[in-house]
């Protein structure tokens, strides 16, 4: 366990050799370390992967909700506590100028661009993939809802997806649900229950924070401030943040090396497409984190 800034714990968990690259995970809402199992597995043996469960999901207890923590500018439920968890975890995990491929999933990725002016990312990430993310206008641009845009679409998506229901448990209509929302139309039915599994595992109450500050949120200085290298990926059939987010992003990134669109994909790639996602984090170590660097720095 780390503690973060405020005094909450985080959990992270370490995987891989000591002295290999090091590759931080940090995944999305309604999510958990489990979501990067696949990656843990392809990258761990010649890799040092350190992932951390959010707060409020997995193994990291939910902070206290309040009206005063959802304004996205103060601690608890906020984009700042995002920034604050992921330096606690850069700064436990990492030695003194150790760096490392950040990679962040969704709500992983918006912490990505929250932290992007913190002194402490900025001494640790090496290059950074942003994967199925957005930095503003979610509720606007997603497409969960079959209608028009307009601001009828944008008030039942903010309804659904800010929704204090339990979700209760994974049935096969369930799993209907997920997909329709989440994952593209031919994802396989044995990756669609275990993205079923890891969401409905999430408290009702994290749920439910969370997608107050996602449906107001705005890190587009954030993501122009994020002066390393960046990778961009995204699914051609993702409904919640769809690739005209990360045809801006890419844009809009000072040093962006590539944005790559996997066809037929949703908003769950490292699941769905778990061989791409790794292929992409796997392209920034040997790029930026490669023997040459390591050789040069203990020269």
């Amino acid at each position: 366990m780390v503690t973060s800034a405020d005094g909450s714990a985080i959990h992270v968990e370490v995987y891989g050799p000591e002295g290999a690259p090091a590759v931080v995970l940090a995944h999305g809402w309604t999510c958990s370390t489990r979501f990067w199992d696949a990656q843990i597995h392809a990258l761990s043996t010649d890799h040092r992967v350190i992932v951390y469960d959010q707060r409020g999901h997995g193994g990291s207890p939910a902070p206290a909700l309040d009206a005063g923590a959802l304004d996205g500018g103060g601690k608890g439920y906020s984009t700042e506590a995002l920034a604050d968890d992921l330096e606690a975890v850069l700064a436990a995990t990492l030695g003194p100028g150790e760096r490392a491929v950040v990679a962040g999933h969704s709500m992983g990725g918006m912490t990505i661009m929250a932290a992007s002016r913190r002194p402490v990312f900025r001494q640790h990430a090496a290059a950074a993939l942003l994967c199925s993310t957005g930095p503003s206008r979610l509720t606007e641009e997603a497409l969960v809802v079959p209608l028009a845009p307009g601001r009828l679409r944008t008030r039942i998506t903010a309804a659904v997806l800010g929704s204090k229901a339990p979700l209760g448990p994974v049935t096969p209509v369930s799993k209907k649900v997920l997909r329709y929302a989440t994952m593209g139309p031919g994802s396989a039915p044995e990756r669609v229950d275990a993205c079923a599994r890891i969401v409905h595992a999430c408290p009702r109450g994290a749920r439910h924070g969370w997608s107050q500050v996602l449906a107001s949120l705005d890190l587009e200085v954030g993501l122009r401030e994020l002066r390393l290298p960046v990778a961009v990926l995204v699914g051609t059939d993702d409904r919640l943040t769809p690739p005209r987010h990360s045809r801006a992003m890419a844009g809009a990134l000072p040093h962006c090396t590539g944005l790559v669109e996997l066809a037929g994909m949703g908003h769950m790639t490292p699941v769905e497409a778990p061989e791409a996602v790794t292929a992409q984090i796997r392209e920034l170590t040997l790029t930026y984190l490669g023997v040459k660097e390591n050789e040069e720095a203990g020269a």
